[in-house]
């Protein structure tokens, strides 16, 4: 296969008789949509979407030091994932710049599963593998052993309960416990991307069309549709989730993102980006960096990521990500301003849109929250 091909899931095939309009994504052929962004978007809201994401990166690590190991590489204190349960965390750079954002999974105690973002997969196969030197531990790549299949939304535990056996009700957020989904083995995860309850299944890609259409005949009687990459994107932004590439950059470290909390200083040892990263902190305590606000429009105009935004005819800030919010009914983003203009309820904040500032109100992120 060329690197110009792109690589297809082992459900691409699916995804074409259902007729969605396909894209490349990191590399990947994979489903934008199916029919309207919108109703894919409201169905994860109020019922359930059915989300095909083979394109992540499985990274398995195991050995007798392969806690240490990921210790060292991460900055996160991965020695403290009980087994059974899943972390959110970095890899950065030396100077502190992040690399990606990952989950890491505790499946026994000298197994870990690292999940990197798709675009970031061979970069942070590439470091784990370099800074695997001296630990007694194995870093695999397991992009090719899994199908991620996830459903998400406020009917996704019926969904799943009726082909698990499962202890779904046991299963917290931020877990992930081995079982068997519509017969198949599977390991089930309960951390999500769109500020639903729901629930990421990872099988072998030759389960994975069984698995999709198990979930999507249990799922139809309660509204459940197949959802794409872009609804994905609209839900993560409304959850004021990070995306790779928008609110994470080389060129910012976990302080700088307002995730400086991910960064455990107090772990033993050293870790890969330490210096820069106690350096990072003292500086925003010193002189606060720009503050990751919502921002969401009073107007129609949609803002994307670049735009500047302004107060006062200044540039106070950068807009990273921005859409129309379904659930909201209006087009909201997300930037990096000054501190002195990130407090909720800023007035004369705007967006320059091809040279007209449109106003926006500042608000505190999330937009949305689901009710528990």
């Amino acid at each position: 296969m060329s690197s110009n091909t792109p690589r297809l899931t082992a459900l691409d095939a699916l995804h074409r008789s259902l007729g969605a309009t396909m894209t490349d994504f990191a590399g990947w052929d994979m489903p934008l949509r199916y029919g309207s962004e919108r109703d894919e978007h409201l169905a994860v809201r109020t019922k359930a979407g059915l989300f095909d994401l083979s394109h992540m990166g499985e990274i398995t690590v195991t050995g007798p030091q392969a806690a240490e190991l990921l210790a060292f590489a991460l900055v996160g204190n991965i020695a403290t994932v009980g087994v059974g349960r899943a972390r959110y965390t970095m890899i950065c750079q030396e100077d502190g710049g992040i690399l990606d954002d990952l989950i890491v999974y505790r499946l026994a105690e000298h197994e870990f599963m690292v999940v990197a973002n798709a675009s970031n997969a061979q970069v942070v196969l590439d470091a784990l593998t370099g800074r695997s030197a001296g630990f007694d531990a194995v870093v695999r790549d397991d992009r090719d052993a899994y199908a991620l299949i996830a459903v998400q939304g406020p009917e996704s535990p019926g969904i799943l309960a009726s082909l698990t056996d499962a202890d779904l009700d046991g299963l917290k957020y931020y877990a992930g416990l081995p079982g068997t989904v519509a017969g198949v083995p599977a390991l089930i995860a309960r951390t999500g991307y769109t500020g639903e309850d729901g629930f990421e299944l990872f099988v072998a890609p030759a389960d994975a069309e069984k698995v999709w259409q198990a979930l999507t005949d249990a799922g139809t009687p309660v509204g459940l549709i197949p959802c794409g990459l872009s609804c994905r994107d609209t839900l993560r932004l409304e959850a004021g989730m990070p995306l790779y590439g928008h609110e994470l950059t080389t060129s910012l470290t976990p302080f700088d993102a307002g995730l400086g909390r991910v960064v455990k200083f107090e772990k033993e040892g050293d870790f890969v980006g330490r210096a820069a990263l106690q350096e990072a902190a003292e500086r925003a305590e010193q002189n606060p960096p720009r503050v990751l606000v919502g921002l969401i429009a009073e107007g129609r105009r949609v803002p994307r990521a670049g735009y500047p935004v302004v107060a006062g005819g200044q540039v106070v800030g950068e807009i990273t990500s921005g859409a129309p919010s379904p659930t909201l009914g209006k087009p909201i983003a997300m930037a990096y301003v000054d501190a002195a203009h990130a407090a909720p309820g800023s007035t004369g904040v705007g967006v320059d849109i091809r040279g007209t500032h449109e106003p926006y109100e500042v608000v505190a992120l999330p937009f949305y929250k689901r009710r528990k």
